[in-house]
């Protein structure tokens, strides 16, 4: 499974939204050093209940737009 995700670091807590077909996450965390991305993955990991490992992003490293692939 593939997902569109929109990131927001730097927010003030940490939430899931769906607004159509992207998922909209809200990081606590900056943009720098790979932090955002670390937190992305342990945020969606716990939001679509799968383990860490299974989460990869496969496009948009340091974009605001993600494409993260999803192992189930």
């Amino acid at each position: 499974m593939v997902l569109q995700v929109k990131v927001i670091p730097k927010a003030s807590r940490v939430s899931v939204k769906k607004e159509g077909a992207v998922l909209k996450v809200y990081l606590t965390k900056p943009a720098q050093d790979g932090l955002a991305n670390k937190q992305l993955i342990e945020v969606l990991s716990r939001h679509l209940k799968v383990k860490k490992y299974q989460l990869k992003i496969i496009q948009g490293e340091t974009s605001r737009f993600k494409t993260i692939s999803v192992d189930a």
